[in-house]
């Protein structure tokens, strides 16, 4: 299984973690677009980044990150649910020009925010806000933990445009699970000497040992990852019907229906004149189906 996110817990010591590397998920997601190396880099590491943090939060829904950019790239966005489905997409600014070279997360994006949002089944929506004053999306997400979820919690991520990988660390607050009090320092040092290349192209087992050799690792039974997207065509549906009436009778006056296509995995819907109508007076229900 070369796509699966791992949690994992450090023996007597209140450290847990988690820790993920992408392949195929990753892949389907950069073959559905043409966007440059860099920003494949970086989508890697969104994908990388959002499945741990669902695992993380344990949402039962919908978790995505959303970078509100200022520069070159004006959005960048992942999400995941419980069922270890992936999807994420950029978008650049108009006429934009990359800078060239190694540019970090904040050369692409510039200043702006970056938007968690968990969207559960049941219950109210929730979002959290960070403002991008860091270098890389694993130094926004950590000020995003100490601010919101109050724990410790460190984050690297990585990716190369073939392999994206994640490892996510966090202290809890039960200290009674606690019997080395230097555990997370240790534990986040030797997290610190781990190099890009390790952490996307070594699997768990494998990267965990050469972590964290000579602690006691207690692992849980890895999870699949894969790529996925929720749209459908009554999503697409309601989205449509949401322009109103007249809008949407201009469309089909000048097209003779309306076609769109899903911006994240390209499945191109198409609704007649008869069934853009359907939409217009019951926005609610099933649009007609000519066969």
């Amino acid at each position: 299984m070369t796509d699966q996110i791992q949690r994992f817990l450090i023996d007597s010591t209140n450290v847990r973690g988690e820790v993920t590397r992408l392949e195929q998920a990753y892949a389907e997601v950069l073959n559905r677009h043409e966007y440059p190396a860099t920003i494949n880099n970086q989508l890697g590491e969104l994908l990388a980044a959002v499945a741990l943090l669902t695992d993380t939060v344990k949402l039962d829904g919908t978790l995505s990150i959303e970078v509100r950019g200022s520069a070159a790239v004006n959005l960048l966005m992942a999400e995941s649910n419980p069922g270890g489905e992936l999807r994420a997409i950029a978008r650049l600014a108009e006429d934009a020009v990359l800078p060239s070279g190694d540019e970090s997360f904040r050369d692409l994006v510039g200043d702006g925010q970056i938007v968690i949002t968990l969207d559960p089944r049941e219950g109210r929506r929730y979002q959290g806000i960070v403002a991008i004053e860091h270098d890389s999306l694993a130094g926004c997400l950590e000020t995003y933990f100490s601010q919101s979820e109050q724990l410790p919690t460190r984050l690297w991520l990585a990716a190369d445009g073939k392999h994206a990988g994640g490892l996510l660390l966090q202290r809890l607050p039960d200290e009674s699970l606690n019997q080395d009090d230097d555990a997370w320092d240790r534990a986040t040092h030797l997290a610190s000497t781990l190099a890009d290349k390790e952490l996307v192209e070594l699997d768990s087992t494998t990267l965990l040992t050469r972590l964290f050799h000579e602690e006691t690792v207690r692992v849980f039974d890895p999870k699949a990852l894969y790529f996925g997207c929720t749209c459908s065509r009554s999503r697409i549906a309601g989205a449509i019907a949401s322009l109103g009436a007249e809008e949407l009778r201009e469309i089909v006056a000048e097209q003779g229906g309306i076609e769109t296509q899903c911006h994240f995995c390209h499945t191109l819907y198409q609704f007649s004149a008869l069934e853009v109508e359907g939409l217009i007076e019951d926005p609610s229900g099933d649009t007609p189906t000519l066969h």
